[in-house]
């Protein structure tokens, strides 16, 4: 199991990010949330297995087709069982 925080860089509100990441983070079996944050980012926090977190990091790279991804931060840390789905919020 990995936890991993992502924060999405570039054009990333109102393209339906989070729904996106949502539906690929469901598909994966992964548990975790992601938000629009006030800067104009995506936070992203997932939890899962390595492989399964690391398509979703792929995902990221690029987003959805009107998306511009700038850059994104990854940063992970310890696993925890505070999530018992993926939510966009």
């Amino acid at each position: 199991m990995q936890r991993a925080h992502i924060i999405v860089h570039g054009l990333v509100q109102g393209v339906f990010f989070r729904h996106n990441t949502k539906k690929l983070a469901l598909d994966l079996g992964l548990k975790g949330f992601a938000r629009n944050n006030d800067d104009g980012t995506v936070e992203i926090i997932a939890q899962g297995h390595d492989d399964k977190i690391k398509e979703l990091i792929e995902f990221c790279k690029t987003g959805p087709k009107s998306a511009k991804v700038s850059k994104i931060d990854v940063k992970f840390e310890n696993p925890k069982n505070d999530f018992n789905s993926f939510e966009v919020i």
